[in-house]
């Protein structure tokens, strides 16, 4: 993991570059953590060599879910429709739910808003958990 400390319009931010694959990179900042997509693709393979081995010492819930999305791959991704913090996560893996049943509820702007399943079927992924920051388009959950 590599940390760096920056100063914008006078106030000061702490940012871990925690993990990095391909374009996507999970980052904390000032101890929230999101989920960023690269604009310069080569950047990231020098970075990606050092962060390998952090994961497994730093944040397990991370490398955890990257590997439950690639089995699920044939199922329908449920993604955020808008930035905020997961404060509910609905669902455990393995539960069968109908389209339109709650799987989380997402806090943005001061305001809760439920994550609902787009299909019928079985939750075989569960990307978040209770507390994470995640931006729009990020996955949630996985149905199948």
């Amino acid at each position: 993991m590599k940390t760096y400390k920056f100063k914008i319009n006078g106030k000061e931010y702490e940012v871990a570059i925690n993990n990095v694959e391909g374009k996507n990179a999970s980052v904390t900042v000032n101890g929230a953590e999101y989920q960023v997509e690269l604009e310069n693709a080569p950047a990231a393979a020098p970075v990606a060599a050092p962060v390998a081995a952090a994961p497994a010492a730093t944040a397990a819930p991370a490398p955890a879910a990257a590997p439950a999305a690639k089995p699920a791959g044939a199922g329908k991704v449920v993604a955020s429709p808008l930035p905020g913090v997961i404060i509910e996560v609905s669902v455990k893996e393995g539960q069968a739910v109908k389209a339109g049943q709650k799987v989380a509820v997402i806090e943005a702007m001061k305001m809760e808003n439920e994550i609902a399943a787009e299909c019928d079927g079985t939750i075989t992924a569960i990307h978040v958990a209770k507390g994470d920051s995640v931006l729009e388009g990020a996955d949630i959950v996985t149905i199948a």
